[in-house]
């Protein structure tokens, strides 16, 4: 039954909706309480919006067989990516006084001033802008929901790559 439901690129093509529908989620969230994402924000939306190619990319090619692993392995390497962006970002909200307190440089400036190197570095270390917890659902976080997106999706492509044909 399972086969049936996710077996071939139904599965993948799902992998897809949900990955970009959560990138529109964040949009919506971000529109309608006029909230500004800061750069692991950004960060776990890239992540999302590349797992979410890499599942149309397999949806496309119909995998069989070992093509199966193949793309299970790089949809849990995005998934786990994003995942430590998103745990990064949880320890950062619950760690304000160890981040600077100040709002850093915004996204784009970084990333137009430094080096790639550099400017991965300066994303990654968090800025006071990610120490901001802005919005909730149920007292959860957009990063812990994140979190559990990301680790959902992660188990998702294990489950689809290891499907029986």
């Amino acid at each position: 039954m399972l086969n049936k439901l996710f077996g071939k690129r139904t599965g993948y093509l799902l992998g897809f909706i949900v990955s970009f529908g959560l990138v529109g989620m964040a949009l919506y969230i971000q529109q309608k309480y006029n909230l500004e994402p800061c750069p692991l924000c950004i960060s776990q939306r890239i992540a999302f919006m590349v797992l979410g190619l890499l599942f149309l990319g397999a949806a496309i090619h119909g995998p069989k067989g070992w093509g199966r692993n193949v793309y299970g392995l790089l949809h849990f390497t995005a998934a786990a990516a994003g995942a430590g962006i998103a745990s990064r970002h949880i320890w950062i909200q619950a760690n304000p006084e160890k981040v600077m307190a100040e709002c850093g440089a915004g996204f784009d400036y970084i990333f137009e001033t430094f080096p790639m190197k550099r400017a991965m570095e300066l994303v990654f270390r968090g800025t006071g802008e990610c120490s901001a917890i802005d919005w909730t659902l149920f007292g959860i976080t957009i990063p812990q929901l994140s979190l559990v997106a990301f680790v959902f999706l992660a188990g998702y492509a294990i489950f689809l790559a290891t499907l029986k044909k």
